[in-house]
């Protein structure tokens, strides 16, 4: 149970859902509910594809193309601030086309499954192995799926206003973690 627990907490905070939450609130607010459903299922499911790839990948694909984890993290960093920033700035001009598949892009990969999370999964592969990273992976996509399945009642106590305020935190909070990731990767970087 310790060794799932150290591989489960890492990754819970990587994809940080509660952070998440308002993002994809705002993302499908317009959203009937069986669309909804089904953008969640795809979105985890993304997720879900592209972590595997990456975990029997990442190492491999990090070597050929001579990236470290270092610059992944500031890479990924750079990314998540410009979607912060965006999201703080243009957030009324953002409409969504229920066609369009912001399930697989924004919401899948980076938003689930961003560079932390990726990262992460990295990392606790060499310090647990890959059963307890699939499984302790699993358990947080599933409770992704739930709390997106369940974001509709969420959004209902928060109200409008108060998903609209919640996202806004939550988009500075990502500018906090991108500034966080960019730092951590230049301080990883300069001690070599």
């Amino acid at each position: 149970m310790e060794t799932f627990l150290l591989a489960f907490i890492p990754l819970f905070v990587a994809i940080d859902v509660l952070g998440v939450l308002p993002l994809f609130v705002a993302l499908t607010e317009n959203l009937d509910e069986s669309r909804r459903k089904k953008l969640t299922s795809e979105a985890t499911l993304t997720a879900f594809i592209i972590s595997i790839l990456f975990l029997a990948t990442g190492k491999w694909l990090f070597s050929f193309l001579g990236i470290s984890e270092s610059d992944f993290r500031v890479g990924g960093g750079i990314v998540l601030l410009v979607l912060a920033v965006y999201d703080l700035l243009f957030s009324k001009e953002r409409k969504i086309n229920t066609e369009d598949s912001v399930g697989v892009v924004p919401i899948g990969i980076p938003l689930i499954m961003g560079p932390a999370a990726l990262t992460t999964i990295l990392i606790l592969v060499d310090s647990y192995g890959y059963f307890w990273t699939v499984i302790s992976l699993l358990i947080n996509l599933f409770i992704v799926w739930l709390v997106f399945i369940q974001s509709k009642k969420i959004g209902k106590v928060l109200g409008k206003s108060g998903s609209q305020g919640f996202a806004k935190v939550a988009a500075l909070f990502l500018a906090g973690i991108a500034v966080m990731m960019i730092r951590s990767g230049i301080t990883a970087m300069l001690q070599k």
